[in-house]
């Protein structure tokens, strides 16, 4: 997001000359190629960092340009996670890839929640196998985490070569390609690789696990962002619901 601002033109305008206008032209430019979430990501990097030249750099600003321009709106949450069949069929079309850590990774993000950063950034050293855990120094938030392994994710990391100080010695980009090629021999476009943190969340919550204790595992500090990744299927609610009657 970062180098996307920096390549616009929005960039080059000095900051003491940079008004709402400049940063409401950007909105409009930006929304009329990109999903209005993401410009509203990209404009609040950009507020952030008027803030930090405003207080603790020096610059004399009498506000900040940003927070004077209508955000975008909000766009709806995405509520998808996997359909029937579908991881079935992922991992089917693995025994084609070149990418033999390629069924690990995708089964661990159901297994765990971890997003795709946290699953490439794992090291052994971090491994606890006898305690069953995971501990996560880098993710998203800041703040680490110790994840715990089901039964499947530990038999999985228990077969894991170990190649390196990293769990997957691969990049952020081999394993982008490796899904985008997967989903497309698999012939399940649709799916994102973040709806696996969608579907390990609200699996955690079928299986009984109470706020806390999923928010322990996914790393959500704000309930209202855990409720956001939570989809649980309607004909499972019914189905309960027929159980207590």
């Amino acid at each position: 997001m970062l180098r996307v601002i920096l390549r616009h033109p929005v960039a080059q305008v000095s900051l003491h000359l940079l008004t709402t206008t400049e940063i409401a032209k950007y909105r409009d430019h930006r929304l009329a190629l990109v999903k209005s979430d993401t410009v509203r990501r990209e404009l609040a990097i950009v507020r952030h960092c008027i803030e930090v030249a405003r207080n603790e750099w020096g610059f004399v600003l009498p506000s900040n340009p940003v927070q004077q321009v209508k955000m975008p709106r909000a766009g709806n949450p995405r509520q998808r996670r996997a359909y029937p069949g579908e991881l079935e069929k992922l991992l089917t079309a693995c025994e084609g890839s070149r990418s033999r850590w390629l069924p690990a990774v995708i089964q661990l993000a159901v297994e765990t929640g971890m997003r795709r950063s946290e699953l490439l950034a794992m090291r052994w050293e971090d491994v606890d196998l006898e305690a069953r855990t995971v501990l996560l120094r880098n993710t998203k938030n800041g703040f680490p985490r110790t994840v715990p392994l089901s039964p499947r994710a530990l038999n999985i990391m228990k077969e894991m070569p170990r190649r390196g100080p990293t769990v997957f010695t691969i990049s952020a980009n081999a394993l982008r390609l490796a899904w985008e090629r997967l989903r497309r021999r698999a012939g399940v476009l649709e799916l994102r690789f973040h709806d696996l943190r969608h579907e390990a969340v609200s699996r955690f919550f079928e299986k009984g696990l109470n706020v806390p204790e999923v928010a322990m595992i996914s790393g959500h500090r704000d309930p209202r962002m855990l409720f956001r990744y939570t989809h649980p299927k309607p004909e499972e609610v019914a189905a309960k619901l027929s159980t207590s009657c």
